[in-house]
């Protein structure tokens, strides 16, 4: 502990009988206890809750209290670094987080006690305790935050991995909404299953689609809260956008059903708002959708000989995408790297192999025009069933290259990755950045300064415009859904999330021969930071996607979430006024010290 939190702790302890009394009076009174809880404790301190106590809450929780240590702590740590290339294990593990850290950030460390929940009543339990004896409380379903906020030393951890459970309606009306809302396809799924579990039993089994993440060991309730994007949201819209009802737990201890109906300022808080701020959530119904015929993905790779090819190459990538494929068909990847090679990795739903293949063609003689640019990894246009786009045992047999199948004994035969994600199990970040690009960049008068400054920024660092991460060319419904969710409203109006990061290998700490190269994170952090630059000098005030961002960005709140940040502010204010749920550059954080212990203001 830093000398200036022991001094903060050592004034309020005296005081913490009077202010637990006080808290018991004041429930009820709004955001009155905020102005007299200053501390949160630590193991150790005078108030920490006894052996007698943690027993207590074991056997309210049905004995799913763990005492956790650092996984690579032990005599042997040799099973902890078998699990890090599986991100399945690493996720089964409730010590260990899917980032390892963040150069001059943060690194991953286990709370001191983890409640493994199994239902509402658990996670309940889990508040009502952290509230009564002023513990910091994380939440972890996934843990895949790269802003560090799926662990925290010297907290209790409510763990919702066991809650998996994924239920289909054929007709499903959210509570109390009966005679306002028609009926509609929807899926129930509890916090702590992944997208894979989602796509298997909704489009493998169910025949149906649900809008979720790209990376299969997502955690459902966590990309959800994020807004959550995936490969088709320029045709479906965000993952928050088609929540219509959560069950989650809120600081008092209360589990509620929030939809547009009950607690409606909760429900839309918990559209984008961002993960663990407003309470726990513990299961989730989402609408889903007819499946097209297909599902597919375009890849091809292309090097310029010369800056002026280079910047030949970027603007016809520009005009080809404005003129051919900004609509809801294509979403996913144009990765432009090493100033000098453009590598397309889109993905296309609701056309046919012959149908994209026609589509690309102008672009293709373009290049093959071209002397001074060469195709380095030829064209492919690769279409299935839709059904079987997360189909393991389809692609295990068609396309085993392109997955990671989780190769525990008795895991889940649907259990897999895609092959492309698995450089990010425990990565350890240098440098993560992103940017909303306004579609008016799109416009011919316009393209010339996109062009340069996507030139300029490709001098400095790699980067990649993820189209399916803005909404600009979606259907209309899409749209409106979408502006309804707490999601920056930049959102709409963007055709592409643009993302610049890099990171190394796992460095969980006290893992054997972990030692990440900080000169060398902080030289490709200022690289990154001049990449950006370049691309914000064309998209002044562009915001960020909460959840692949920058861990330092100054003006979160606005960067985060724009004009909705005040309507934000005071939902918090309404269901959290103590502050018991913190995260780094959560709603409401602002009000407490970095590592979420100490109150700075009222």
């Amino acid at each position: 502990m830093k000398r200036r939190d022991l001094l903060k702790a050592a004034v309020t302890l005296p005081l913490l009988p009077l202010l637990m009394r006080s808290g018991t009076a004041l429930a009820h009174g709004g955001s009155a206890l905020a102005t007299t809880v200053r501390s949160r404790l630590r193991p150790g301190q005078p108030g920490w809750p006894a052996a007698a106590e943690w027993e207590r809450l074991k056997r309210q929780v049905g004995g799913r209290l763990l005492k956790l240590e650092p996984p690579f702590a032990q005599g042997d740590a040799s099973q902890a670094l078998k699990q890090l290339g599986n991100p399945f294990a690493v996720g089964d593990n409730p010590a260990l987080t899917q980032t390892s850290g963040w150069a001059d950030a943060w690194t991953s460390q286990p709370s001191a006690w983890a409640v493994a929940a199994e239902s509402a009543a658990d996670v309940a339990a889990a508040v009502d305790f952290a509230r009564r004896h002023h513990l910091r409380l994380v939440v972890k379903g996934g843990g895949h935050s790269y802003q560090g906020t799926s662990d925290a030393p010297d907290s209790l951890l409510v763990w919702t991995r066991h809650m998996n459970r994924i239920e289909l309606h054929d007709a499903f009306v959210p509570q109390g909404c009966a005679g306002q809302v028609a009926p509609q396809a929807a899926v129930s799924v509890q916090a702590g299953a992944m997208w894979i579990d989602a796509y298997d039993a909704v489009t493998t089994r169910g025949g149906r689609y649900v809008q979720g993440g790209g990376c299969t060991t997502v955690g459902v309730a966590g990309l959800v809260q994020s807004g959550g994007f995936g490969s088709f949201s320029k045709n479906w819209g965000t993952a928050a956008s088609n929540l219509l009802e959560a069950e989650v737990v809120t600081a008092d201890g209360q589990v509620r059903i929030a939809n547009a109906c009950t607690d409606p300022e909760l429900f839309w808080g918990l559209k984008g708002g961002g993960g663990g701020s407003l309470g726990v959530v513990t299961r989730l119904t989402l609408r889903t959708f007819e499946l097209p015929e297909f599902f597919g993905a375009v890849n091809l790779t292309i090097k310029a000989d010369s800056d002026a090819a280079w910047r030949a190459l970027i603007a016809e990538a520009v005009a080809f995408y404005r003129r051919a494929l900004f609509n809801p068909h294509w979403g996913e990847q144009m990765k432009f790297y090493g100033g000098d090679t453009l590598d397309i990795a889109m993905s296309v739903q609701g056309l046919t192999r012959q149908q994209a293949e026609q589509t690309w063609a102008p672009f293709l003689d373009w290049v093959r025009a071209r002397k001074d640019c060469h195709v380095t990894k030829p064209f492919q246009a690769l279409l299935a069933p839709a059904r079987h786009l997360w189909d393991a045992d389809f692609l295990r047999k068609y396309a085993p290259g392109a997955i990671v199948s989780d190769d525990r004994p008795g895991a889940p035969r649907h259990h897999m990755l895609w092959a492309g994600d698995h450089d990010q199990v425990g990565w350890f970040i240098h440098g993560y950045q992103s940017a909303w690009l306004p579609a008016s960049l799109l416009q011919p008068g316009r393209q010339a300064q996109l062009v340069e400054a996507l030139f300029t920024a490709s001098q400095h660092w790699g980067f990649a415009l993820h189209f399916n991460k803005g909404l600009a060319g979606a259907p209309a419904d899409a749209i409106a859904r979408a502006r309804d969710t707490a999601t920056h409203p930049q959102v709409l109006e963007a055709f592409a999330l643009l993302i610049c990061a890099n990171g190394g290998a796992p460095a969980y700490p006290g893992m054997p021969g972990a030692q990440p190269d900080l000169a060398k994170a902080r030289h490709e952090a200022t690289a990154i930071d001049q990449a950006m630059d370049a691309i914000r000098a064309v998209a002044p005030g562009a915001g960020s996607y909460v959840s692949e961002s920058d861990y330092f960005l100054r003006d979160w709140q606005q960067g985060f979430w724009g004009g909705n940040y005040p309507r934000l502010a005071a939902a918090k204010r309404k269901y959290d006024p103590e502050g018991l749920f913190f995260v780094h550059h959560g709603v409401g954080s602002e009000d407490w010290s970095a590592d979420g212990f100490t109150r700075l203001r009222t």
